[in-house]
């Protein structure tokens, strides 16, 4: 049984790694009700010829997502799971992935499609270094499974129907898309909203910092 590497590469599907890495996502879970051997031992039943990385990783947590019932330590596995397969298949570099976000082009139309305005994408190109600096990703690993998966279906923006910004991309975003030029500003409610001391009403986060942006 062959998994599909990120670079194209193929490999046997090795149990010891899939449990090695489900092991390092367990930091601080309950060693007695929460067994990572077990998930890999499950998603071994079910994996399939040439599944990919990424797919083994959702996979991995689903499977620890459905064992929640036997312990609540199950679904902050599965988060930590989908949040890191997350950071594998995305830039760390906000800027970097502004640039992706603001030259979309639309292959339908075929005219060039920026999914950040115009004013936005220029203060976070005036002010890179300090904006990729002030982000923290290991908040992202602080989202419960629910949560998270909300924020990858509704709310974080996709490129070509592929998720290319992390749940502190979009944060970053929406500060930005708020204060604009106040970087100060920008910067305390970046920190504000990551450690989830407030948030804002779902039409915010959803646009600001687009070319529709909408606030409530």
């Amino acid at each position: 049984m062959y998994v599909v590497k990120r670079d194209g590469r193929q490999e046997t599907v090795h149990f010891d790694k899939i449990t090695a890495c489900l092991k390092k996502l367990s930091y601080g879970l309950s060693t007695e009700h929460c067994d990572p051997v077990l998930v890999s031992q499950k998603v071994c039943v079910v994996v399939y010829r040439c599944v990919t990385t990424s797919q083994l990783d959702e996979l991995a947590a689903e499977t620890a997502a459905g064992m929640t019932a036997n312990h609540p330590d199950y679904a902050s596995l599965a988060a930590r799971i989908a949040v890191s397969n997350l950071h594998k298949n995305t830039k760390k570099s906000f800027s970097e992935t502004v640039q992706i976000m603001y030259n979309h082009f639309n292959h339908k139309s075929g005219k060039k499609a920026p999914l950040i305005a115009d004013d936005v994408y220029e203060i976070i190109m005036e002010d890179t270094a300090r904006l990729d600096s002030e982000i923290i990703y290991d908040r992202d690993f602080d989202y419960d499974y629910f949560g998270f998966k909300t924020l990858e279906r509704s709310y974080l923006l996709k490129v070509d129907g592929t998720v290319v910004e992390r749940p502190q991309h979009m944060i970053m975003g929406v500060s930005v898309g708020i204060h604009k030029h106040d970087i100060e500003s920008v910067v305390k409610t970046y920190h504000l909203m990551s450690q989830r001391w407030f948030t804002h009403a779902s039409p915010t986060l959803f646009n600001a910092g687009t070319p529709r942006p909408q606030f409530e």
